[in-house]
């Protein structure tokens, strides 16, 4: 097998308002969402740096894209200092399910929070 770099080069996050959710992530990661339609799903994109070839993923709403809090786990990127992010989870109309915690010095921290569709959604960062 070919050596890759990530595991991982795109995700999903189902919703079933898409308003509601594009604000919701649009307010935790204080950026402007571009949402554009693909066939019939419609899609906000979260921050990612294209240039860099890292992971992206994407808000969808459609057929087949029910929110869960079961199922597979997504760790978001929480910068240097997850708690930037996590902070802005309640006033956004998410909730915290778990808060930031120490993993070990060498993998750094987590966090979870329920996003306004009932995702778990994961937070990951190194400080």
């Amino acid at each position: 097998m070919e050596k890759m770099t990530n595991s991982i080069n795109w995700f999903e996050i189902p919703v079933l308002n898409f308003d509601r959710a594009k604000e919701f992530y649009s307010r935790i990661y204080d950026y402007e969402m571009t949402e554009m339609m693909m066939g019939s799903l419609r899609m906000g994109f979260l921050p990612m740096d294209a240039d860099s070839q890292g992971v992206g993923g994407a808000i969808v709403q459609g057929d087949g894209f029910v929110p869960t809090a079961l199922g597979t786990k997504v760790y978001l990127n929480g910068g240097n200092d997850l708690l930037t992010v996590l902070n802005r989870v309640i006033a956004a109309g998410g909730e915290i399910i778990t808060p930031k915690t120490l993993i070990t010095e060498e993998i750094g921290y987590y966090a979870v929070f329920e996003d306004t569709e009932g995702n778990h959604i994961s937070l990951h960062s190194m400080g």
